[in-house]
């Protein structure tokens, strides 16, 4: 079974799209917490696309922010 992958937008949201956010952080707060080790860490698919695990997210939100991920 293939990992699903999720974009930032999906993750933070994007009012110009109308898509709500998993998790309720601007943009430059999410990198910042990834930066500091409390977010997952990103999967790179190419020069300009980023990705984030669909379960590493998910545990972020069941353990309210405590990131585990390696």
């Amino acid at each position: 079974m293939s990992e699903q992958l999720l974009r930032l937008w999906q993750i933070i949201g994007d009012p110009r799209k109308g898509t709500k956010g998993l998790i309720p952080v601007s943009k430059s707060g999410w990198w910042a917490g990834v930066r500091e080790g409390r977010f997952p860490r990103p999967v790179k698919l190419s020069a300009r696309v980023t990705c984030w695990r669909l379960s590493d997210v998910q545990r972020l939100i069941e353990t309210g922010g405590k990131n585990d991920v390696d």
